[in-house]
């Protein structure tokens, strides 16, 4: 099935929303609105037409202040069928102090979501309704902020240690940086 069949299965379902189709770039995308993420989804894996029964990845994209704006792309497949879909909703970005940018959760339609959603909670800041146990994945329950948005303020320490290695820290290995030993590098130590 091509892009352009799926499109308009789509749009002859949802006809009440606006769905953009991109297809310029190497990978054609739907853009569709971040609150029927959703129903959207379901769709796409209900409909034995389509029947996209793998979901690949999700990637959270942060677009910067001067855009303000962030996204999340979905990568679906049908394995029974042997078509792909990327799906992409844009929403705003919130700014500190107010509350995390919503999604609509996908994680009960597709398993492998509930760790695509943690991950993109931990690392960007996107809160994903709905999830069953949205929680850090990769960092400490106790880090600040969300690593991978370009907002993102590093905290200098964490339960004192150091968190940011750079050159003339201490202990960072810089060119004269206190070391272990006597500093030189001996082959028959290894």
């Amino acid at each position: 099935m091509t892009f352009q069949e799926i499109t308009v299965i789509i749009s002859s379902q949802f006809t009440d929303i606006e769905i953009d189709a991109d297809a310029k770039g190497p990978q054609p995308v739907l853009i569709v609105p971040v609150e029927k993420v959703g129903e959207i989804c379901k769709f796409l894996h209900e409909d034995n037409r389509l029947y996209f029964d793998y979901l690949a990845c999700i990637t959270a994209m942060d677009n910067g202040a001067g855009l303000n704006t962030m996204e999340v792309i979905y990568n679906l497949t049908s394995i029974p069928y042997g078509h792909d879909l990327m799906l992409k909703a844009t929403f705003p970005r919130n700014i500190p102090g107010d509350p995390l940018p919503s999604v609509p959760t996908v994680s009960h339609i597709w398993r492998t979501a509930d760790w695509h959603e943690r991950e993109a909670f931990d690392l960007m800041g996107i809160h994903f309704e709905g999830h069953p146990d949205l929680r850090r994945i990769l960092l400490p329950e106790d880090w600040e902020g969300h690593p991978l948005r370009k907002d993102y303020s590093v905290q200098d320490r964490y339960h004192g240690i150091y968190v940011r290695y750079e050159a003339g820290a201490p202990g960072a290995g810089a060119p004269g940086a206190d070391t272990p030993g006597d500093g030189a590098f001996n082959e028959d130590r290894i």
